[in-house]
């Protein structure tokens, strides 16, 4: 199951309490105080884990508290303080304060961390309080109080491309295709039903992270269909794989598809319809000959005054190629070269 929603209450460790005690030995009947300090409460900290993909875990458990601190002793001796409870969340964990509506941390990278609560300090103990004049102190401190809180988690998936498209347009086909990722696929809307990460292997240490996005339809941005519940998920891409079926099965116009689906990107953010596309024709292999097909992604190219790339996942038409143009498009091509420069 594919969780990206969570509210949980994190709950950090009160600290331990000071200890009230006097040194008691033979032959010594005035030692004077030696009460210990409470130990520290522990943190509640969350950090971005690789291997952990969706918020499950917080699914079925709510409450995460850390151990209190021990409260110290006699003969000077402090409180053991408690061990931190780390919360392990995927990269690209978005950490908001639910009662103040405020964004805590971004967990955009593996081993970024947060703490959500801070453990209390541990209390005095009565040897704190001796002086010239009070040579005896029966007075200690309590430990600080714990930090409560409750934590609204939303899971933003972390993928140089994203795959968008109306339901059907091939997307789920090309992502089995290009890497090890196995989505459900079939021929009836809305096969894909939660996001799917894949990653191709171009060759020479270059990969490519994609992220398949359950097919879009009019009004998503609003809310209808599976509305804005994915749409998050290309926010962090660096470019958008924009499918369109060069014969869809439901009669609809690949070019109003295609219209209608940047409708729905610029509706939800700007900054999204603003990323590069890289516009496919899906599914050529489908058309009744080569001609057919051609002459079918020329009346769309025309019609949208763009340059559009035809594919074929089932015979591998300009899988390669498609590839190529998203790994030149991510930026990812200059980063190599400048790791390759810093390292010579």
């Amino acid at each position: 199951m594919f969780v990206d929603t969570a509210t949980i209450l994190v709950r950090s460790g009160k600290g331990g309490d000071g200890a009230v005690s006097f040194r008691r030995e033979k032959f010594i009947p005035k030692g004077g105080p030696n009460g210990g300090d409470g130990g520290k409460g522990g943190n509640v900290i969350l950090v971005a884990t690789q291997g952990v993909d969706t918020l499950l875990d917080f699914a079925g458990r709510h409450h995460w508290r850390a151990d209190d601190g021990r409260p110290g002793a006699r003969k000077q001796q402090i409180g053991r303080s408690a061990e931190d409870l780390i919360v392990k969340v995927p990269p690209g964990t978005l950490v908001y304060d639910d009662q103040a509506g405020q964004l805590l941390e971004d967990l955009d990278c593996v081993g970024k961390q947060v703490v959500v609560a801070r453990g209390g300090k541990g209390g005095y103990g009565n040897e704190h309080f001796k002086s010239a004049t009070n040579q005896t102190p029966r007075e200690s401190t309590p430990g600080e109080p714990a930090e409560e809180k409750t934590l609204r988690l939303e899971l933003k998936l972390i993928a140089d491309v994203g795959l968008v498209g109306k339901p059907n347009a091939g997307k789920s086909t090309l992502l089995s295709v290009v890497s090890k990722a196995r989505p459900k696929i079939a021929d009836y809307p809305f096969t894909t039903l939660q996001p799917h990460l894949g990653i191709a292997d171009l060759g020479g240490h270059r990969r490519l992270v994609i992220a398949d996005i359950p097919g879009l339809i009019e009004g998503a941005h609003r809310g209808h269909g599976l509305g804005t519940q994915f749409l998050r998920h290309i926010e962090r891409t660096r470019l958008l794989v924009h499918l369109l079926e060069i014969e869809p099965v439901d009669g609809s116009d690949p070019v109003d598809n295609y219209r209608a689906i940047c409708q729905e990107l610029a509706g939800y953010s700007q900054e999204l319809a603003s990323k590069p596309q890289v516009v496919v024709l899906s599914k050529m292999d489908t058309c009744g000959s080569a001609a057919d097909g051609q002459a079918a992604a020329a009346a769309v190219q025309d019609a949208l005054g763009l340059t559009l790339l035809p594919i074929s996942s089932a015979t591998g038409q300009n899988v390669s190629e498609l590839l190529e143009q998203c790994w030149r498009l991510s930026g990812k091509k200059t980063e190599d070269r400048w790791a390759d420069e810093g390292e010579s």
